[in-house]
């Protein structure tokens, strides 16, 4: 291990407090927090003292996925709830296995290993994704720590889960020589980015939103094909939206529902009014829609309504950088540092300590994910 030279010791031994979940086969899901030894980091490892993580949709997967947390019970740093059916046995891999949680979050490093990558973070605020980041302290990989230079760790905290997909819609796109997209959540955090995103780069956008406010907050940003799923005409100025920008290609984080069935019709209906012969195989318009996430934990309803030319795959974003390469991936990252407080920025309902956000209040409030209402960890508050 590699530590500041300021430092007298050579061994050094951290402890601190860290989030797990379990969940067994019975059911029983406990969520807990308990004191932790952190071994001291390793050839390309840091140890990095956490300092803030958001709470995404990602991690609510095994932090709450379908629990019933009105009759869960609660206590000081701890929480038992139960899991019901069918989601129980469709999580049989993780019985009885002790997790850990929190896919990113920033913090300052502490101590590091012995290569040069690792040496070169000393000291230094950094954007991280360990994967368990409601802790106190993390090790994390050298080349996933992003240096926030002035930033503040709130800045940087969401660095990389929604900043990289929303640029990874968008690099997918470009990939498959699509000018336009669709997003079916637009006023989320990472939807606002990817409106950004769209106007930075000339692409075409579509968005998705529930409700009036959500509306003026995408054109008050600039957003031109914005609609209301709450609105008696959606389906009309969705078909118009798409007719104009030719958006046969999309992201959708509800998955299940309606929506993606919606989406692809409202798509069918427009190729199909550009026809110039009748078919009975539908349109020869490609239509794509990805999922990326859970908002909605039933069941994905489609329809034979739109032809065969439709593809419906899953999206997530550590493949899609893998299969971008390092090269794509370094370009993404040092965008996101370059706007991180402006085409990146992320806004906070609420601040809580890993003690916090595990009450009842807390947990059954991030658990809704409601737009714009993201939750904070501060470890040490």
């Amino acid at each position: 291990m590699f530590l500041n030279p300021r430092e007298e010791e050579t061994d050094m031994s951290t402890t601190g407090k860290q989030l797990f979940t379990t969940l067994e086969s019975n059911g029983t899901l406990t969520v807990a927090i308990e004191d932790v030894s952190f071994p001291d980091p390793t050839g390309n490892k840091v140890l990095v003292k956490m300092e803030a993580a958001p709470i995404n949709p990602s991690d609510l997967a095994i932090l709450t996925s379908a629990a019933d947390l009105e009759n869960a019970e609660y206590s000081p740093g701890k929480y038992v709830a139960t899991m019901p059916e069918p989601f129980n046995t469709g999580s049989k891999a993780r019985h009885g296995l002790k997790l850990p949680a929190g896919n990113e979050g920033a913090g300052t490093v502490v101590a590091v290993g012995d290569s040069d990558a690792a040496k070169a973070l000393m000291g230094q605020r950094v954007a991280c994704v360990p994967g368990n980041a409601y802790s106190q302290y993390c090790i994390a990989d050298a080349a996933m720590c992003l240096p926030l230079g002035d930033h503040t760790a709130e800045d940087g905290a969401s660095a990389f889960v929604n900043p990289m997909t929303a640029l990874g819609f968008v690099e997918n796109a470009k990939m498959d020589k699509q000018n336009a997209m669709l997003h079916t959540v637009g006023a989320s955090n990472l939807g606002l980015m990817l409106t950004r995103i769209c106007q930075e780069d000339g692409l075409g956008l579509v968005n998705i939103v529930r409700k009036d406010d959500q509306v003026d907050l995408l054109k008050g940003l600039g957003s031109t094909h914005v609609v209301n799923s709450s609105d008696d005409d959606f389906t009309s100025r969705l078909r118009a939206a798409i007719d104009e920008t030719d958006a046969f290609y999309g992201f959708d984080p509800i998955g299940g529902g309606k929506m993606v069935d919606t989406v692809f019709k409202a798509m069918e209906q427009v190729a199909v009014g550009k026809m110039k012969e009748y078919s009975r195989y539908g349109s020869n318009q490609q239509k794509r829609m990805f999922i990326y996430g859970r908002l909605n934990v039933g069941q994905t309803t489609l329809s034979p309504s739109y032809g065969f030319g439709w593809t419906l795959s899953g999206w997530l974003l550590f493949p899609f950088l893998q299969m971008a390469g390092m090269e794509t991936m370094g370009r993404m990252r040092q965008r996101v540092l370059d706007t991180l407080t402006t085409t990146f920025a992320s806004s906070y309902k609420k601040r809580v300590s890993l003690e916090e956000m595990l009450t009842k209040e807390a947990v059954t409030d991030y658990r809704t994910m409601k737009t714009g209402e993201k939750y904070l960890v501060t470890p040490w508050k």
